[in-house]
């Protein structure tokens, strides 16, 4: 059986998360935190979340895995059979998670922590994100799904990544720069939010968010 390793209130972790439910493979969670010891760094090389355990071997990010996942269990297909089809599904998630959340990230810390923001980072990321958000807008379809007619990897990618964007953009800027960038993530996210995989990716993370505050506070 596949081990998932990570923790629920990762992105990358619940996005690998996610497409195992989809596809109804069955597999087990195994808790593991940012820089583990260092007995773990000959499952994850870099010592980062997610990682899966297979009979065969480890694999390390998220991409990685799920395309691995596609390969190996084509049963439920989350990318198109066409190729070049299924690269533009890949198109768009390079542009959610190196164009748009990678660039975000700088404001994580801030939005999410408190921490100390400079100007010249908040307007680099502002310019950026809101040149990249563009982008992903002239790419994207909405039609209701990002490709089209049909539920893709991509997708599953947008609901992760973009709400936590557009929440990192209020806390530091007093507004959504998603919604700015005329991309309805909004309707997106309830159209996905309604598929069983999804919400059980998201009662985890909250249950697991909710164990977290409560031992803090003891």
């Amino acid at each position: 059986m596949i081990k998932l390793c990570g923790f629920s209130a990762s992105n990358y972790y619940n996005k690998v998360k996610f497409v195992l439910l989809e596809k109804a493979i069955p597999f087990e969670e195994v808790h593991v935190l940012f820089s583990p010891p260092d007995e773990l760094l000959g499952r994850s090389a870099l010592g980062k979340i997610p990682f899966i355990e297979t009979d065969e071997g480890v694999l390390t990010e998220s991409q990685v895995i799920v395309d691995y996942l596609e390969a190996a269990y084509p049963q439920t297909p989350l990318l198109p059979s066409d190729p070049f089809a299924a690269a533009q599904q890949r198109e768009l998630i390079t542009y959610l998670e190196m164009h748009i959340e990678l660039v975000a990230r700088d404001l994580y810390r801030h939005a999410f922590s408190g921490l100390a923001i400079s100007d010249e980072t908040r307007e680099r990321v502002h310019k950026t994100l809101s040149r990249n958000l563009a982008g992903f807008k002239r790419l994207a379809h909405f039609a209701p799904y990002l490709g089209g007619e049909t539920f893709t990897l991509a997708d599953l990618v947008a609901y992760l990544h973009l709400p936590i964007v557009s929440m990192a953009s209020k806390v530091v800027y007093g507004s959504d720069i998603v919604e700015e960038a005329g991309i309805d993530w909004k309707s997106h996210g309830t159209l996905i939010g309604e598929r069983p995989a999804a919400q059980k990716v998201v009662a985890d993370r909250k249950a697991y968010l909710a164990a977290r505050k409560a031992e803090a506070g003891r």
